[in-house]
């Protein structure tokens, strides 16, 4: 009975809390009775209880009523969050379009960097874990960067930037992921080439220790002219992270190379610092559903540093042979002028009618001797040859033409409707 009780009494909490009323961000306090503001506050009411289609039908008949309102600007926001609410991905992209368009027309107005920040979380909520496709998380970054970059001074700001933290962890992740297949592979070029951007362009990555690690071996495999390379990995992990654990292996490395061991950076030590006191960790409800979740995990993200603000791009790999200054490489400057007097196309004929060229004459026509012939299409007749005593020579042999079969000995077959003939006139 206990256990029926516990079970209804949690249905009636989730019920409860599905149920209740989500008030809406932006709302008006002007308490008015002008005819816009009364469909405002009835669009509002209807967002907040769910009721996504009729609030935007409200909201439409203000925009085109009252086209001078106060309230126009907040309603086409007002639309834009009734399609963010709604969700799916039909309706994050509505949604996307309206913050558009309201920070194309209302660029000036504080809720112009929250549309800009709910842009940013749109895809971010769409993001997929670091070993798939990461067009959302691309996206991410850059619609965060826009905000940063657009509105510096928002409130959001802060918020955006840890939103760029983690978004940033998840790309180094799949990137580290690559890198680590090729370098189990045995390709240390390509593992090289991808660890190597990643050490470069995201240096607060959970990982980057690790992945220098493996940035070292790989470069050490390649051959002796990657010494200095490989080198340079070890002391990055000694110098840009003091408290990682492969630190004392990294500077067992260069003792053996003969190559001088650097300084820890103060700078570094208080980051790390400051990352293990405020390291979060993944419940164990987490742990055990986290195959189920669809987003990455980010709570190995950093919570200080800037982030990257340019975009990642590959670079050449390390073993592909850098051509010589002035040999072999091509034309690399092309000029354009224009075309002074006139044109070889007046001043030429063209090739194509098969006229002669200067000083050559033209075919003139042949007489004919007396004593020849001409075809009647005005074609000359062959001459009769003789021979020595005077007399024509014998006619040659008629030939068979090409396309007949050649004569057989075989006689042919008789005819017989010419013997029956000769039968009846004897009879």
């Amino acid at each position: 009975m206990r256990t029926v009780l516990t079970i209804l009494v949690c249905l009636a909490v989730l019920m409860g809390a599905g149920c209740r009323r989500k008030k809406y961000e932006n709302p008006i306090t002007k308490d008015t009775e002008q005819p816009d503001k009364v469909l405002y506050d009835k669009a509002i009411n209807d967002i907040e209880k769910g009721r996504y289609e009729v609030a935007r039908l409200t909201l439409n008949t203000l925009i085109n009523t009252y086209d001078t309102s106060e309230y126009l600007a907040k309603a086409k926001l007002a639309i834009a969050d009734s399609w963010f609410r709604e969700g799916g991905s039909h309706g994050m992209a509505q949604a996307e379009a309206e913050y558009k368009d309201f920070i194309l027309f209302y660029p000036t107005m504080e809720e112009a960097a929250e549309s800009q920040e709910k842009i940013c979380m749109i895809h971010y909520r769409q993001m997929e874990k670091a070993d798939r496709d990461p067009v959302h998380a691309l996206k991410a970054e850059d619609e965060c960067k826009q905000l940063l970059v657009q509105f510096p001074n928002s409130k959001f700001a802060p918020q955006v930037q840890q939103l760029l933290r983690n978004i940033q962890e998840v790309l180094a992740e799949g990137e580290f992921r690559a890198g680590d297949f090729y370098h189990r592979k045995g390709s240390f070029p390509a593992a090289a080439n991808r660890l190597q951007t990643l050490t470069d362009h995201f240096p607060l990555y959970s990982q980057s220790d690790e992945a220098l690690w493996e940035l070292g071996d790989a470069y050490s495999k390649m051959g002796a002219r990657f010494r200095d390379k490989a080198g340079a990995a070890y002391a990055k992990i000694v110098k840009d992270y003091p408290l990682s654990p492969r630190v004392e292996e990294a500077k067992e490395v260069l003792a053996q190379m003969e190559l001088p061991i650097p300084e820890a950076d103060p700078v570094a030590v208080a980051r790390m610092k400051y990352e293990q006191e405020n390291s979060t960790t993944r419940g164990f409800m987490q742990k055990s559903t986290g195959f189920m979740r669809h987003g990455p995990d980010t709570t190995k993200a950093a919570k200080s540093g800037t982030p990257a603000s340019t975009a990642m791009r590959p670079t050449i790999p390390a073993s592909v042979p850098v051509a010589s200054q002035g040999t072999g490489a091509g034309v690399t400057d092309v000029s354009v002028s224009t075309v002074q007097g006139t044109s070889d196309l007046d001043t030429k004929p063209d090739a194509r009618q098969n006229q002669p060229q200067q000083g050559q004459q033209a075919p003139q026509s042949q007489e004919v001797p007396q004593g020849q012939q001409t075809t009647p299409q005005g074609q000359q007749a062959p001459a009769a040859a003789t021979t020595p005593d005077g007399q024509a020579p014998a006619a040659p042999a008629a030939t068979a033409p090409a396309n007949e079969p050649p004569p057989t000995n075989h006689p042919a077959p008789p005819q017989k409707g010419k013997k029956q003939k000769k039968e009846k006139q004897k009879k």
